[in-house]
């Protein structure tokens, strides 16, 4: 029985935990949200809806940059005034993109948006890390990790029903009273904790490391940007892979570097790394291309197309156990290896996808794909980090969480390339024959990391070890 002292103990830190998770469900809210929205704002920016991913790429690019600078901030600066700015940051960029007239303001304002939702997520956890007591963190974090599977469940619906009801301005503007609730709680309840030790900033590893991460970007985005410049495309890609080697020669000879090299001296952690970049790639065109097949490929309206996106959010949920115990039992080598393959398989099947086809037929194959996608991503993240040490544990997760957003930015950065060569090569006339084909694609992008955890050992782990990591 717990005693009245450990009772109130839990009490007094409920409010911080509201705070917390009222800032996760506005990032996770925001990462799904605009998918549903995309042909509305094509058709009101007098663009194409086939060429929209700039919109989804830019802010997951944001979040991925500025992540590995988010935990240094909040030690220099503290956490309160870290978390302040951050929901000040991501207010104004949610302001400027209701206010955005043309295709480019709309871009700059996500960055700016993502800019403050890099800092929501990280800070706030660790701000619950530094308060909650040991004993109590295991039920604190459960508490927090909710909104986060609200908001992927919730996102695309309420997208879609703002859409139709009102405008797609209104995305944006339903952030503008919750910043506001927002900072004024954070206020009062946000405790303002600072590092134990003041350490300097690896600036020149940093600019390196973003720098890499946006050219690449561009470069995978540059065939649907750049169509009279393909040299431009080479030399980014060619620059963002000299940044990228540069940062890791920096970084071998840094001790105070973002990301020490030793972790990649954890086999498993190496593996999981790089199986989290080039599995998410295809992940992370699926919320572009679904409602985008939904809308233009079969007509649908914004609201029911996302309302078709509840069976993948909630068979994600479901599946999340499932994948606790096909680990235990098979392992995760081989977990991967198939499941792998299940993803890809599921993400190529909705080339059959066709007008006229029975409702439950979609709604199946959409409930599949969740919930191979929930057992990919729950592996993949526990097996990436279940082998580093309390030293390595903050570098390897901030780490993790980088490649995650990054990876869902090249996704949605390749699809929208993938969709621009199909519908140039198709003339523009067929838009659904350019979705199918990218589809193919992308299962096969996911296919080809099944190579990656091929590296995996043999092995089973034990029943307690296997954790379940909220994406």
């Amino acid at each position: 029985m717990p005693t009245a002292d450990a009772s109130a103990a839990r009490s007094s830190h409920k409010p911080l935990l509201w705070l917390v998770s009222l800032g996760i469900f506005m990032q996770m809210l925001d990462s799904t949200i605009v998918n549903t929205a995309l042909p509305a704002m094509a058709r009101s920016l007098g663009e194409s809806p086939l060429q929209m991913q700039s919109v989804v790429f830019s802010y997951a690019l944001a979040v991925a940059s500025f992540i590995p600078a988010s935990g240094w901030i909040a030690d220099r600066f503290g956490t309160r005034r870290t978390f302040l700015a951050a929901i000040v940051l991501f207010t104004l960029g949610s302001l400027a993109c209701a206010l955005s007239p043309t295709l480019g303001w709309l871009v700059a304002s996500r960055v700016l948006q993502g800019v403050g939702g890099a800092m929501l997520l990280p800070v706030g956890r660790l701000a619950v890390m530094r308060t909650v007591p040991r004993e109590q963190f295991l039920a604190a974090m459960s508490f927090i990790a909710i909104p986060a599977l609200m908001g992927p469940l919730l996102g695309p619906t309420l997208g879609g029903w703002l859409v139709e009801v009102a405008s797609w301005h209104w995305i944006f503007l339903i952030n503008l009273p919750i910043g506001v609730i927002g900072f004024i709680a954070a206020l009062r309840i946000m405790p303002n904790h600072h590092g134990h030790r003041k350490l300097r900033f690896d600036l020149a590893g940093y600019l390196m490391l973003a720098f890499g991460m946006i050219a690449l970007s561009l470069a995978l985005d540059g065939t649907s940007t750049f169509d009279s410049a393909p040299a431009l495309v080479i030399v980014l890609a060619v620059i963002g892979l000299v940044a990228l080697a540069g940062y890791w020669l920096h970084a071998a000879s840094r001790a105070n570097a973002l990301f020490p090299l030793t972790l990649f001296k954890v086999g498993s952690f190496r593996i999981g790394i790089l199986g989290n970049l080039f599995s998410r790639m295809g992940s992370g065109a699926m919320p572009l291309l679904i409602p985008l097949l939904l809308q233009v490929g079969l007509g649908m309206s914004p609201m029911n197309a996302g309302m078709m996106m509840i069976p993948v959010a909630l068979s994600a949920m479901a599946a999340k156990r499932a994948a606790v115990k096909l680990v235990e039992r098979y392992g995760y080598r081989h977990v991967l290896m198939v499941n792998t393959v299940c993803v890809g398989l599921a993400m190529a099947s909705f080339v059959i996808v066709q007008p006229g086809q029975p409702l439950w037929q979609q709604i199946l194959q959409l409930a599949v794909f969740g919930t191979f996608n929930s057992i990919q991503f729950t592996v993949m993240n526990t097996v990436t980090l279940r082998d580093l040490d309390s030293t390595q544990a903050s570098s390897g997760n901030s780490l993790l969480s980088m490649v995650m957003m990054l990876a869902t930015g090249f996704g949605a950065a390749a699809a929208g390339s993938l969709l621009a060569a199909f519908g140039s090569h198709l003339g523009g006339h067929d838009a659904m024959r350019a979705l199918h084909a990218t589809f193919v694609c992308v299962g096969v992008i996911t296919l080809s990391s099944t190579l990656v955890f091929w590296q995996l050992p043999e092995n089973r782990p034990h029943p307690r070890a296997v954790e379940e990591v909220v994406e």
